[in-house]
């Protein structure tokens, strides 16, 4: 049997009546190597849950630590000496193969896109209904897979700023708008926060290496600067009304330094030690807040499927675009992922199922 066949039949009260799918699995923390493919038993929907027949999965820097396990850290929630889920993957789009007894909003067929809470990279995942959003036939199920953790976390950070892409902002002065600070403009959530905030009608200014600089300025950003070079020193004191920090490479004072009195810094889960990873600076930066003349706000995104609906509105209508650098069988898994670590992927890196 192979990949593209159906390997769970379902009845009509939607329960599956065989088990079996293929899935990327791990049974130990490290690279790319740990990652096999396997036929294991699928997961059955509880009652508030659906089975999602996924046809495209993200790879996402969360899924990457994840199989690395780090932080060390982490390791208390996702398993100590190895992975207690052997299936990482959360940004997952497809059609509905069964549904729990307690759905009434979604039946089987539906196409939908959300963000699981693991096992995304495989044939089969489970998702809650209530963060389960329906897709038009319009949208591929690739470009739904990049929406849900990335974008959701641009567009929840924005708004910690003070941004909302559905509220253009008038400008602080005449003649003069804001201006945001993207630091990792070129991954996935800083690409989407590039889209967004220039939607919103902000001016934005993009940090990532010059070989996606164009890839960056094609999301709206005005101007790219080279974060191999000592490109903070550089920028003069107030520049931004705002920052969102995805790498965590510059200090908390230099960041402050960049935006202009009552401004706002928004970090992100980046950067940090193999052991703790972004802890200590997010505690500093909440211990450091109440005493600096600009606002420091640790990101810690949720799940919300009114974030995720208005995204795929977004999608839809064109206002963004989901970023694909490239789609890779499933059964590529390995090689899709040491790709990802080496650097060489614009925007998003979809997994292709089905």
């Amino acid at each position: 049997m192979t990949m593209n066949e159906t390997k769970a039949d379902t009845q009509a009260a939607g329960r599956p009546t065989t088990t079996a799918m293929t899935a990327v699995t791990q049974h130990r923390y490290g690279e790319p190597d740990v990652l096999a493919l396997e036929t294991v038993t699928a997961p059955v929907p509880k009652p508030d849950e659906v089975l999602v027949a996924v046809h495209a999965v993200d790879v996402a820097s969360g899924d990457v630590r994840v199989m690395r396990g780090e932080p060390k850290l982490m390791r208390a929630f996702f398993g100590f000496r190895r992975p207690r889920v052997p299936t990482v993957g959360r940004d997952i789009a497809g059609t509905i193969a069964a549904v729990g007894s307690a759905v009434t909003g979604l039946a089987i067929g539906d196409r939908v896109c959300g963000e699981a809470s693991q096992g995304g990279w495989a044939e089969y995942a489970v998702l809650p209904e209530r963060f389960a959003v329906r897709l038009p036939d319009a949208i591929g199920f690739a470009d739904a897979a990049t929406l849900p953790v990335s974008a959701g976390t641009a567009l929840q950070g924005l708004r910690l700023a003070g941004i909302d892409p559905a509220q253009p902002v008038a400008p602080r002065r005449e003649g003069e708008r804001s201006r945001l600070l993207v630091i990792g403009a070129s991954g996935g959530v800083g690409g989407f926060a590039v889209q967004l905030a220039a939607l919103a009608g902000w001016e934005v200014v993009g940090v990532c290496s010059v070989a996606k600089a164009d890839h960056v300025r094609g999301l709206g950003a005005e101007r790219v600067l080279d974060h191999g070079t000592p490109w903070a020193e550089a920028e003069p004191d107030g520049a931004y009304d705002a920052v969102f920090d995805l790498a965590g490479a510059q200090t908390l004072g230099r960041l402050a330094r960049l935006v202009r009195r009552g401004g706002t810094v928004v970090l992100s889960a980046g950067g940090g030690d193999g052991l703790l990873g972004p802890i200590p600076r997010l505690l500093g930066a909440t211990l450091r807040g109440p005493f600096m003349r600009i606002s420091l706000k640790p990101l810690a995104a949720a799940r919300n499927a009114d974030d995720l609906a208005t995204l795929v509105a977004r999608l839809a209508d064109g206002r963004i675009r989901p970023m694909i650098d490239r789609i890779v069988p499933l059964a590529e898994v390995q090689r899709a992922v040491r790709a990802y670590q080496a650097g060489e992927i614009r925007g998003k890196l979809v997994l292709s199922v089905r």
